[in-house]
């Protein structure tokens, strides 16, 4: 993805999102703020922040609330990864040794308490009862997901519908909070163009995350940043997965539903090659192929800008994506 070029329609923008993070990850608490360099050093493209700033010059707010909002959608976003690679005894994120890997898995869990609790100090600051309301929700809806996640790992039967409300709820409705937020900010069109760009996000989130699930199985773990077939090892039941177990042989499923009851990575590469050949990553790749699409034709009713534009790319360059 040319991340730089998209970025670049709102690069001061993005610039002040960067420098509001590192003058409120500030603290007297030593163990604090030396975690919150860590994290801004391991990188990440802070694509929900991106995708509420273009959102909302798209919606054609010229203010600059929206980078403080972005900004919070990240702190947020960080919190849900320093708890995530605790659930998941995670050793690897972006190609660095996790939190919980350097400091224990204590220290993750509460400078992840710190990043949500900054967050909502943040939202109140900005005196926006409709913000609240949506960023919020988007932090309830997260912590079912992560629950709903929970009840399905090691669970070989999940359906390929409760595996969709997952990811819904864990990965694509920051991304859709993002893209509304930014768009409540502009409001040119009042509700409706909010609900819009709601839609675009929803359907980018939830595409951007079956793209993850294809890249589990042929990735490159120096581009993933991760080990390929960790969320095998974690039992998680992803689109892949599920599709074979449906699509497969007899055989071919028991091995794959015994590997998700045990987490077991001992013959990974005869399953990577059997989700291959079952259809399951090209089935995930057309779900997601079709997310996409929809996330594109939510934004028809917006009004056409160089905004407009990089958000039509960004979802059309994150189906290509390799890490």
């Amino acid at each position: 993805m040319d991340f730089k070029a998209i970025s670049s329609n709102v690069a001061d923008d993005f610039e002040a999102v960067n420098s509001f993070i590192q003058h409120h990850l500030d603290t007297d608490v030593p163990l604090i703020r030396e975690v919150g360099e860590y994290i801004i050093q391991s990188g990440g493209k802070r694509l929900r922040p991106l995708v509420c700033l273009l959102c909302a010059r798209a919606a054609g707010y010229s203010g600059d609330k929206h980078v403080n909002v972005a900004a919070v959608i990240e702190l947020l976003h960080t919190a849900t990864l320093l708890h995530d690679d605790v659930v998941d005894e995670s050793g690897l994120r972006r190609g660095r040794p996790t939190v919980n890997a350097v400091w224990g898995n204590a220290a993750s869990v509460l400078v992840g308490d710190f990043l949500i609790s900054r967050s909502f100090q943040l939202m109140v600051a900005l005196e926006d009862q409709r913000l609240l309301e949506i960023l919020s929700l988007s932090t309830n809806t997260i912590s079912e997901g992560e629950v709903l996640q929970l009840i399905n790992c090691r669970d070989p039967d999940t359906s390929e519908e409760s595996y969709m409300r997952v990811i819904h709820h864990k990965t694509a409705k920051m991304f859709e909070s993002a893209a509304e937020t930014g768009a409540v900010l502009g409001a040119t069109e009042g509700r409706d163009q909010a609900e819009a760009f709601a839609t675009f996000g929803r359907h980018l989130g939830i595409a951007f995350q079956l793209v993850d699930d294809v890249l589990d199985y042929q990735g490159d773990v120096e581009e993933l940043g991760k080990n390929v077939g960790d969320d095998l090892a974690e039992g998680k039941p992803t689109l892949p997965l599920i599709h074979t177990i449906r699509s497969g042989s007899p055989e071919q499923a028991k091995l794959i539903k015994d590997a998700i009851r045990t987490g077991g990575l001992d013959r990974l590469q005869d399953i990577i090659h059997i989700v291959r050949d079952s259809g399951g990553l090209s089935h995930t790749v057309a779900v997601a192929e079709e997310q996409t699409r929809l996330a594109l034709a939510a934004l028809e009713t917006v009004p056409e800008s160089r905004y407009k534009e990089a958000l039509q790319t960004l979802a059309l360059e994150s189906l290509k994506r390799t890490h």
